[in-house]
């Protein structure tokens, strides 16, 4: 199971936010590319960059920080966070980003030109709020339930999904359990990374054992950052 440290950019700053509020943040690192290189060390081979100000303005704000990242690790990173159009998809491809995550843009007509055109290099990320999907920095919450709308995005073979619990992410209180598991269930073929509220190695030991089911890997924020789990020593437990 893949254990992906994630990076969450503001202001040029490595931040978290609790449950997506821009109220509720706290500054981790002035240089998101030494948090970058600093996971690599430890043995991370993904790393998940959101562009938190893109998110909320909907555009590619921090794409030059993001570009930087890049060039100073050697593993692979996926970008999400603004990207709403076939220029930014293709602009970070250029810049040698090769896993893209779709969010808002999912709901939209012009998602099937960029699944068309660039299907290989994307990840749909799905954030749910009462298990309803929300989107545009999570501001808005839309009337699609976020299982339905996952199934149909795997019958259209989007099978890599980020699904994100909006309600748990930030609050180290454990991930959504049912709902991951539920997910699994009811949807075969998908490769699902959970993301948010995973707190302690018994949450990790737990996701774990949906691998078989079709989990392909979990993302850690702040349990990371607050060091209630080491990265170097979840890579392991999970591996």
């Amino acid at each position: 199971m893949l254990i992906i440290p994630a990076i969450d950019i503001r202001n040029g700053n490595c931040v978290r936010l609790l449950q997506g509020d821009p109220g509720k943040e706290t500054i981790y690192s002035t240089s998101p590319a030494d948090v970058a290189r600093e996971f690599q060390d430890m043995g991370a081979e993904l790393i998940h960059v959101v562009d938190l100000d893109g998110a909320f303005l909907g555009d590619t704000v921090n794409f030059n920080l993001i570009a930087e990242i890049k060039k100073s690790v050697k593993i692979p990173i996926e970008v999400g966070g603004g990207i709403r159009s076939m220029e930014s998809v293709e602009k970070y491809l250029d810049a040698g980003i090769n896993r893209i995550i779709l969010g808002t843009v999912v709901l939209r007509p012009e998602f099937s030109g960029i699944i068309e055109k660039y299907r290989k290099y994307i990840i749909a990320g799905i954030d749910a709020r009462n298990s309803m999907v929300a989107t545009h920095g999570w501001k808005n919450i839309s009337h699609l339930d976020a299982l339905e709308f996952i199934k149909e995005l795997v019958s259209i073979d989007i099978k890599e999904i980020i699904y994100t619990d909006i309600s748990t992410d930030g609050m180290l209180s454990g991930p959504n359990f049912p709902t991951i598991e539920k997910i699994l269930t009811e949807i075969k073929g998908i490769e699902l990374i959970a993301s948010g509220g995973i707190a302690s190695y018994s949450d990790i030991k737990k996701l774990k054992e949906y691998v078989n089911m079709g989990l392909k890997g979990c993302i850690l924020g702040k349990s990371i950052y607050d060091r209630r789990i080491d990265l170097k020593e979840a890579i392991a437990l999970a591996g």
